[in-house]
């Protein structure tokens, strides 16, 4: 993968060597004259026709590559990797994560507990949740 990224340097020079860039003057205008527009660089020379599409050299164009060949396997690749490893193994990752915030543990440990109790003929919750003698109450006044 990163020996594809590396082939974009040279192809990258090349490309911002080749750009036509135009300075037009933003300075107040003095008399009568207008803002200028001048060629920072010469067009290429010997430019006789334009860009020819990808999709005319190769109708089956997916758009990773000029070959048609190493376009045909990134596609492939470049698919499998979205499907097969974001979708499904992310969806069974997902899936199987532990229970936040232990609600469902919780749950069950409820439904254990008034089991137990309904087994031992106890009441679900009794009637003095908190021991009476550890409560301090407020005096009178």
């Amino acid at each position: 993968m990163l020996t594809r990224v590396w082939r974009f340097g040279p192809g990258l020079t090349r490309l911002l060597r080749h750009t036509q860039v135009r300075c037009v003057s933003q300075s107040k205008p003095s008399g009568m004259s207008s803002a200028a527009v001048t060629e920072a660089h010469a067009p290429a020379a010997g430019s006789t026709h334009g860009e020819v599409s990808p999709f005319v050299k190769n109708p089956d164009f997916h758009g990773f590559s000029s070959d048609p060949v190493v376009d045909e396997w990134n596609m492939r690749i470049g698919f499998f990797l979205g499907i097969s490893v974001a979708l499904v193994i992310g969806g069974t990752f997902i899936h199987y994560l532990p229970d936040h915030g232990m609600r469902q543990w919780a749950r069950r440990e409820a439904e254990r507990l008034i089991q137990q109790r309904e087994r031992d003929g106890l009441p679900l919750i009794g009637e003095n949740y908190y021991d009476p003698s550890k409560i301090i109450l407020p005096t009178k006044e």
